[in-house]
């Protein structure tokens, strides 16, 4: 009777041995690592694209030693806090908007710079190249790694006073903008009435004729509705809206070297996914809001925009820092 004990005793424990190792690697010492972003989870929202990129790489790459657990909506607090967060070691990672970014660290005000890139493709060439790497390393030494330069799309000028084809065109029109100097400068520069003004009170605002319009990335027009308050889009392509992939350095480090890679690896993957997911929507969106009843025009010549906001350049030399910017100038010529 014992040895039949004895061998129902071996036979569940060869049972329980064969059932752990169908378990992935390490299941009990598997990184869970939280990403948090503020807008919606929606199928083309320019966050929500390249975090769900980011968690199909990242657990691929490390073979289900990582997961990655979304939190949009704001689950995990305002982007400045969960900036913070992350340096603090309390969140995990995040897609971050650059001008949130700025305000850790005011070298990012390069990208707020108005009129600065032509293009998309630009725009990647210069982040994925030695500007970007620069600005990446004074991030890390404030302690968040970037991972990634995702993109929303250039932002652009709606109204319900006339189409922007010319700098004299924003002239005396009140625009909401970001709660963000740089933003400030640029409509200021450009002879616009700039009207900060929180998010969550911009839609109103506009609707009630409180301001006549304000600037804003076209994924941004079309989930939130606004061509139903706004009559005029102009492309004038006037900020490059990089955002940004970021990981908390506390929690980077503590990763084995193998997992580290597999980070890094896929946040190079899920911003290339996303960038092109985000150029592919924009095309469409623009189609649609005409579709909406919104008055499209595109501006037939930028130059006279990027004299009349020289000043701007000057404004924030000394915070982006004058060699960076001269590097990024040199290289988008």
């Amino acid at each position: 009777m014992i040895s039949a004990i004895v061998h129902r005793l071996a036979a569940s424990a060869l049972v329980l041995g064969m059932a752990l190792s169908a378990l992935p690697a390490n299941a009990q010492d598997k990184t869970i690592i939280k990403l948090g972003w503020t807008s919606s989870d929606g199928a083309a929202d320019p966050y929500a694209v390249g975090a769900r990129a980011f968690k199909e790489a990242v657990e691929a790459n490390s073979k289900g030693r990582i997961e990655v657990r979304l939190f949009p909506n704001r689950q995990l607090g305002d982007e400045k806090p969960m900036v913070e967060g992350m340096r603090l070691g309390t969140v995990d990672a995040g897609v971050i908007t650059n001008a949130v970014v700025a305000q850790i660290e005011p070298a990012f005000q390069l990208n707020d710079l108005p009129f600065l890139y032509a293009d998309e493709a630009q725009a990647q060439r210069v982040l994925d190249g030695p500007v970007g790497k620069k600005l990446a390393a004074k991030l890390e030494s404030k302690g968040i790694k970037v991972l990634g330069y995702m993109e929303g799309g250039f932002r652009n000028m709606i109204n319900n006073v006339r189409p922007v084809a010319k700098p004299e065109d924003v002239q005396g029109v009140k625009y909401r903008v970001m709660q963000n100097p740089v933003f400030i400068a640029m409509f200021s520069s450009l002879g616009g009435n700039a009207v900060p003004m929180a998010w969550g009170e911009t839609f109103t605002a506009v609707q009630q004729g409180t301001i006549d319009g304000l600037e804003i990335p076209l994924a941004v027009i079309e989930q939130n509705k606004y061509f139903e308050v706004a009559k005029y889009l102009s492309l004038t392509n006037h900020t490059y809206s990089a955002n940004l992939l970021l990981i908390g350095k506390r929690i980077f480090d503590r990763l084995p070297a193998d997992l580290q890679k597999a980070v890094l690896d896929a946040g190079a993957a899920a911003t290339a996914k996303q960038r092109t997911a985000s150029g592919a929507t924009a095309k469409e969106i623009v189609a649609k809001l005409e579709k909406a009843g919104m008055t499209v025009n595109r501006v037939p010549d930028m130059a006279p925009f990027r004299g009349a906001v020289k000043s701007v350049y000057e404004q924030f030399k000394p915070t982006i820092g004058p060699d960076l910017l001269q590097e990024a100038l040199a290289a988008v010529q």
